[in-house]
């Protein structure tokens, strides 16, 4: 299983490579500060792009 470190680089890494990628908003449970962490929390990845 990643890490949480991996998974965030991995998502980055992939924002930084794609050149229509402008942006990214993580949000969900995951990078909530308020929601305690199990195995049921998640990440919610908004990729903001340019349209091709």
């Amino acid at each position: 299983m990643r890490t949480e470190e991996e998974v965030l680089g991995q998502l980055l890494s992939f924002a930084r490579d794609c050149d229509m990628v402008r942006a990214v908003v993580f949000n969900g449970s995951r990078v909530n500060p308020n929601v305690s962490k199990d195995r049921f929390c998640d990440y919610d990845v908004i990729y903001v792009v340019t349209d091709p």
